[in-house]
């Protein structure tokens, strides 16, 4: 009997320490409302102040898809003369892997200074052999919230952002992963899709400074100087704000500039993501979007083509909803459609490392641009444009007639939503 006793309270002990842990680390979810008549090319300044960054003026954007993306990175790391920092969740070894690491390697070997931070979780599969010759090599390789009692309140908080810095001048962004996969030209389910940006402008010191803030939180270590922040001068006309803050005591910033994106869009919201699991006050806000007449449309993979058929399983769940809300919904089965896209009105984009979930946007480290420039939007567009034409549009009867097999897994994987 008393080891009955003991028992329970030794399990009453744990539970508490669990739900301790969970609420220390749990940020809050407040419903949000917006009430605006502003156009959003009017709102940048609302939306960078919202998202605790500013606007900044002057900088030039270029559009890099699938595998042509790292023959562009891998040059510039070359190129790179005073300082290279490299942050990314999810490296595997393979050809991509041993190729960037060689670029690093070399570089620090130049006496250069290489800062690479890498998630722990993400990218356990980089490959020791490839640490140790990085780090034998001179570059300081850091893994974000590796696995140990200090870090137990946060080890379901993963660096997900992709953030490239060369010289404090040079910055790419986006939703490329060093995984073999990502190499090719989507051309089938071993090749996948994404997106990513190369940016030249006073736009580098932010995401600089994004990478500053989990560096300095894994090392301690501050950077400063030209090396890493020099003056820049403006290199364009475009006017971007990067989105990366996670406030305790408010909604992450992603969730915000996205939320606040689809509440004041007045003509066409356009999405391509690869998880996309709304939550039920982004489901609203799409259907309020529709009723005042705006064209939503969501690109995303099948579980065909997906990487992770559960996540594709969960967002289903509400895609009735959705459609009865008037969003239209196109599904890709060719292979994995990884980029995170949203633009509004043909004018505003956002892109960088955020899916549409929870994990995105209530966990995660993520980093998303806010960018005001046409002609951006209309390049982002005609991404979607080309992969829709291959995609299969859900329409609300046939999917209502889905069998009980698929609703079953729909409805399990929902509940690990938060997780997937």
């Amino acid at each position: 009997m008393i080891s009955w006793v003991w028992g329970g309270l030794l399990f009453a002990v744990v539970v508490l320490q669990v739900v301790v842990i969970w609420s220390i680390r749990r940020h809050r979810d407040p419903a949000l409302r917006i009430d605006s008549d502003a156009r959003i090319d009017e709102l940048m300044p609302s939306l960078a102040g919202l998202t605790l960054g500013t606007a900044v003026g002057g900088n030039r954007v270029e559009v890099l898809e699938n595998g042509a993306f790292f023959e562009v990175l891998l040059a510039r790391i070359g190129a790179a003369r005073r300082s290279v920092h490299f942050e990314t969740f999810l490296w595997k070894d393979g050809q991509l892997g041993r190729r960037l690491a060689g670029a690093l390697i070399e570089r620090a070997r130049a006496g250069l200074q290489v800062r690479v931070l890498l998630d722990a979780q993400g990218s356990k599969g980089v490959g020791k052999d490839v640490v140790r010759q990085m780090r034998e090599a001179g570059c300081h390789l850091k893994f974000f919230h590796e696995r140990s009692f200090r870090n137990i309140g946060v080890l379901n908080d993963r660096d997900h952002r992709k953030i490239v810095v060369i010289d404090g001048r040079e910055a790419f962004v986006g939703g490329h992963c060093i995984v073999d996969s990502w190499l090719g030209d989507a051309e089938d389910h071993q090749h996948f899709s994404d997106v990513s940006v190369q940016l030249h402008g006073p736009i580098v010191h932010s995401l600089q400074g994004a990478f500053s803030e989990n560096w300095a939180g894994e090392t301690g270590e501050l950077f400063l100087g030209d090396d890493v922040f020099p003056k820049l001068e403006p290199a364009g006309d475009v006017l971007i704000h990067a989105v990366f803050a996670k406030p305790e005591n408010s909604a992450p910033t992603v969730k915000i500039l996205h939320h606040t994106a689809i509440c004041v869009a007045r003509k066409r919201i356009w999405i391509q993501n690869p998880y996309f699991i709304p939550e039920p006050d982004a489901i609203d806000a799409f259907g309020a979007a529709v009723r005042r007449g705006v064209d939503v449309r969501v690109l995303m993979p099948s579980t065909s083509g997906s990487d992770n058929p559960m996540v594709q399983h969960a967002g289903h769940r509400n895609f009735e909803k959705l459609l009865k809300n008037g969003v239209r919904l196109f599904e890709y089965p060719h292979t994995l459609l990884h980029q995170k896209i949203m633009t509004v009105d043909g004018v505003w984009s956002a892109i960088g490392s955020s899916n549409f979930d929870d994990r995105s946007f209530e966990t995660n480290d993520e980093i998303s641009l806010s960018i005001l420039d046409q002609g951006l939007a209309e390049r982002l567009d005609a991404v979607f444009e080309r992969y829709v034409q291959r995609a299969e549009e859900i329409e609300l009867e046939a999917w209502q007639r889905r069998g009980w097999v698929h609703k079953l897994k729909d409805n399990a994987f929902y509940l690990l939503n938060e997780l997937l």
